[in-house]
């Protein structure tokens, strides 16, 4: 397949806060065993798309580590693969300047296409039944499109297409909009319209929604949208980032993580079977390996090395590798980053107070609670809802009250 794809994985993803710390968005765990970025990349995987660089920029270790050579998805080869490209000289400054500060790797690989991804989204999708609308059409660029609701048009790029689905109209987060179709952020690129793009808008912070879609449309481009129809899940928000988890407790969703003919694929820990003693009450949940469940885990998404104590019941909640939870505690609606270690007798987010967070109410209003990796509370404790707790937090009462920020 002569194309080359680009994945965009240097977002920091400011609104999972807390989880986005340490880390880049893309890099954040999801659904037990798997990093948001798995998602992408199996799906290049699967529709035989080997020939990838990824975008890397804040916070890459965690990332560059998961990745490595690419060898859980096939792309450890002698001539294509998986290729990490840091900034350099200059930090990227919007998406298509990205693309512009490698444009040399992109001019190298002498292919016909280019399929620009997002690295930060979770989704099933088949990249050649895209491409191949994109070549069937002779489009100068193919947007991949997403029905939306009216309440929500303001994080995306909308667009309008008429009866061929050539796509007319184009804006960016507007906040009232005829407009139903939103760009996913996957784009297929002939290669030279793209590298002429690029060279000739002349913008600081360069970006495909901004800059580079709005001028290909004015100077008469064909472009057409692909309308998706399937699972995708735009989860950077802690809501969407929980509710997204516990979906895949409820039952299969259009994202089948069974699906023999479309595997996700992952670098996974080596640990050892999942433990589930005699007085253990499991329903609707993901555990992964290494688990040792004492308790009752309700409806919740467990990561590899979680430690559920005796009597300790979890609702509703995402908890992330390695932590430990001990006995007798109660835990609802709760997203627990890595290696959180949490006493006896501790109660987080049973309560009927819903008061948002004060500090920021804006990502936590609808009674989660959040613990930032490595934090540590003591035996005893009772902590509200929408409470946001730093690892480095200095704990002196044993109440902590909804919609507080502890540092």
């Amino acid at each position: 397949m002569d194309v080359l794809a680009l994945i965009l994985a240097g977002g920091r993803g400011s609104r999972l806060d807390l989880l986005s710390q340490k880390r880049s968005k893309p890099a954040v765990p999801f659904a037990g065993k798997y990093r948001i970025i798995d998602f992408t990349l199996s799906n290049c995987a699967n529709s035989g798309i080997t020939d990838i660089g990824i975008l890397t920029q804040y916070l890459p270790f965690s990332l560059n580590e998961h990745i490595g050579v690419g060898k859980p998805w096939d792309l450890d080869r002698k001539y294509t693969g998986v290729t990490l490209l840091h900034p350099h000289s200059y930090w990227y400054d919007g998406t298509a300047d990205a693309v512009l500060k490698n444009i040399e790797f992109i001019k190298r690989r002498n292919v016909k296409y280019v399929l620009i991804l997002s690295g930060d989204h979770v989704y099933k999708m088949d990249y050649r039944k895209m491409l191949d609308v994109h070549v069937t059409k002779n489009a100068n660029l193919t947007i991949a499109t997403i029905e939306v609701p009216e309440n929500e048009t303001d994080r995306f790029g909308m667009l309008e297409t008429n009866e061929n689905d050539k796509i007319i109209k184009f804006e960016e987060k507007p906040k009232k909009t005829n407009a139903k179709l939103a760009s996913m952020g996957i784009y297929v690129f002939s290669t030279n319209v793209l590298i002429e793009a690029l060279e000739k808008i002349k913008e600081v912070d360069l970006d495909f929604g901004k800059h580079i879609i709005p001028y290909l449309i004015k100077e008469n481009y064909d472009i057409y949208a692909y309308k998706f129809e399937g699972y995708w899940r735009d989860v950077g928000t802690y809501d969407s980032y929980l509710d997204a988890n516990i979906e895949f407790t409820e039952g299969f969703s259009q994202l089948n993580l069974y699906d023999e003919s479309w595997k996700i694929y992952t670098r996974s820990e080596e640990k050892p079977p999942v433990r589930i003693t005699s007085n253990a009450l499991i329903k609707d949940s993901l555990l992964s390996n290494g688990c040792i469940i004492k308790g009752t885990v309700i409806n919740s998404v467990l990561s590899p090395g979680v430690y559920v104590g005796e009597n300790t019941i979890i609702e509703n909640s995402v908890i992330l590798n390695d932590s430990y939870i001990g006995d007798n505690c109660h835990l609802k609606r709760v997203i627990l980053d890595k290696k959180v270690e949490i006493g006896n007798n501790v109660k987080i987010g049973i309560t009927d107070d819903l008061t948002p967070n004060i500090e920021r109410p804006d990502l936590l209003n609808s009674g989660i609670t959040v613990l930032e990796k490595k934090t540590k509370i003591r035996d005893n404790m009772l902590i509200g809802t929408n409470v946001r707790v730093y690892r480095s937090a200095n704990i002196e009462n044993e109440i902590i009250k909804s919609g507080t920020t502890v540092k």
